[in-house]
């Protein structure tokens, strides 16, 4: 059966294989499991290359404008630095992919609604490109929407060259989104679990061992890529108290209450910026919401990964000395007023990066966000009572409530935060701020973060049609 290159483009139909002349031998003649977990670590392994790439060509464009930052007092560039970046993003979207490809997970998730399997080649490195450009230049996002997208292109393009079923192209996008997961944040568990709870895949063992096949080796492959380091490297020598586990009920419900704040906003600021027509008025305007919370509050610039390490290491004044609100009136008061302004305007600075034009992720703005929420909460206890909480603790626990929230992903958030900071030995406080703040959530909202959105985008151009 042959199938026209419009429809090559759009959709896949089932129980069919790929008839392509580039199908493998050995794919053709091996059992159909072996062939599924031999494609899943080809996937892998491109997809933990293509990991490291983008977390290199961030560093290389932030390296890149070094020069231009102002290295003492307020950092002026700010003012205009991350407006060029959602610019040029929003540039190479329009004039050269001729797509708009923010909101890869959303597009992800339509995708597979819609049993669209066969994804366009330039998806496999589109979104590595636009997101180094939205990130480098400060926006303050994530990697892990555009890196899911890539990898679940990548996944659908080696399916189609091996010339498998749909049904075995529609594991292997799930495969090539999980490994981008497992690649970027070096958690292989937290990535084949992205597929099944934000993804929806179906959980068979099949499809189960796939996913773990693709992401542990994207994962090896990233990590060995980038010298076997981890992004986070948590040194911590105290075993928990279970004496603090009624402040840790206390932080889950603080990090449900803010995760349903956050994902608020997010929605709003999303329809916001989705109602500007003009598309270089939407990139000027979600440019200088960046820049400004940024140059306000530079711990607001790109991932925050550097943050979140150093204040999981008891290091949580000096990362943000160089706030505008600093200089005010030292002491820790200041330093909880300024951590307070930070968490309230971290998803604002997010849907810029995101829903403006830029091409950024959701994962790293909520373990951000999570880390200060958990800091914040310990230091307001410390302050107005005689408990001495450990606030670095509390900002380890925290990452997993707030993703947990935001992203309605429990198991998800609790695996991907204990891999990232090889923090098993606090599972059970984890466990319990993960559990608290999804059901904080799930109980204010039935509406799923991702898929939600991308409905109302096939609204409005609906209406915009008519």
């Amino acid at each position: 059966m042959e199938i026209s290159s419009q429809t090559k483009s759009r959709e896949f139909v089932d129980d069919a294989s790929v008839p392509t002349p580039t199908r493998l031998r050995f794919m053709r003649n091996a059992p159909e499991k072996v062939r599924l977990i031999v494609i899943s670590v080809i996937i892998g392994i491109i997809a933990g290359i293509a990991a490291a790439v983008l977390k290199w060509l961030v560093e290389f464009v932030v390296s890149m404008i070094g020069p231009l930052r102002f290295s003492e007092g307020p950092d002026w560039s700010m003012l205009w630095l991350p407006i060029v970046g959602i610019l040029l993003t929003g540039i190479y979207q329009r004039y050269i992919l001729h797509d708009r490809i923010s909101h890869g997970v959303d597009k992800l998730v339509n995708d597979l609604e819609t049993r669209k399997y066969l994804l366009n080649f330039k998806l496999t490195y589109a979104p590595i490109i636009a997101s180094s450009l939205t990130l480098g230049f400060g926006g303050s996002a994530g990697s892990e929407g555009p890196i899911a997208y890539s990898g679940a292109a990548i996944g659908s393009n080696v399916g189609r060259i091996c010339g498998v079923s749909s049904k075995t192209l529609y594991i292997l996008i799930g495969c090539g989104a999980s490994a981008g997961i497992a690649g970027i944040f070096k958690a292989p568990v937290g990535g084949a679990l992205f597929a099944l709870e934000v993804l929806g895949m179906s959980m068979t063992t099949v499809s189960v061992i796939a996913l773990l096949t693709s992401s542990i080796t994207a994962a090896l492959v990233a990590y060995v890529l980038s010298d076997c380091t981890s992004d986070f490297t948590w040194v911590h020598n105290m075993a928990f108290d279970p004496g603090i586990m009624p402040w840790v009920v206390g932080l889950g419900l603080f990090c449900g209450l803010y995760s349903v704040y956050y994902s608020a906003i997010m929605g709003k600021m999303r329809r916001f910026y989705d109602s500007i027509r003009n598309p270089w008025l939407e990139n000027i305007v979600s440019g200088a919401v960046l820049a400004i919370t940024i140059f306000v509050f530079p711990s607001l610039f790109s991932e925050g990964y550097d943050i979140i390490g150093k204040v999981i290491n008891m290091d949580w004044e000096k990362p943000f000395e160089s706030s505008l609100l600093a200089g005010l009136q030292p002491g820790e008061m200041t330093l909880i007023i300024i951590l307070g302004c930070v968490l309230l305007l971290k998803c604002f600075a997010c849907s810029a990066a995101n829903s403006g034009g830029g091409v950024a992720g959701d994962f790293a703005p909520t373990l951000f966000a999570g880390c200060i929420a958990g800091l914040l909460f310990a230091l307001l206890v410390n302050h107005f009572s005689d408990y001495d909480l450990p606030p670095h603790v509390f900002a380890y626990l925290g990452m997993a409530g707030v993703m947990s929230g935001v992203i309605r992903a429990p198991l998800m958030s609790l695996f991907l935060t204990a891999e990232m900071c090889n923090g098993f030995d606090y599972i059970l406080p984890l466990t319990t701020v993960t559990v608290i703040s999804y059901a904080v959530v799930r109980l204010s909202s039935k509406h799923e973060f991702y898929g939600a959105l991308i409905r109302f985008e096939r609204r409005i151009k609906e209406l915009r049609d008519q």
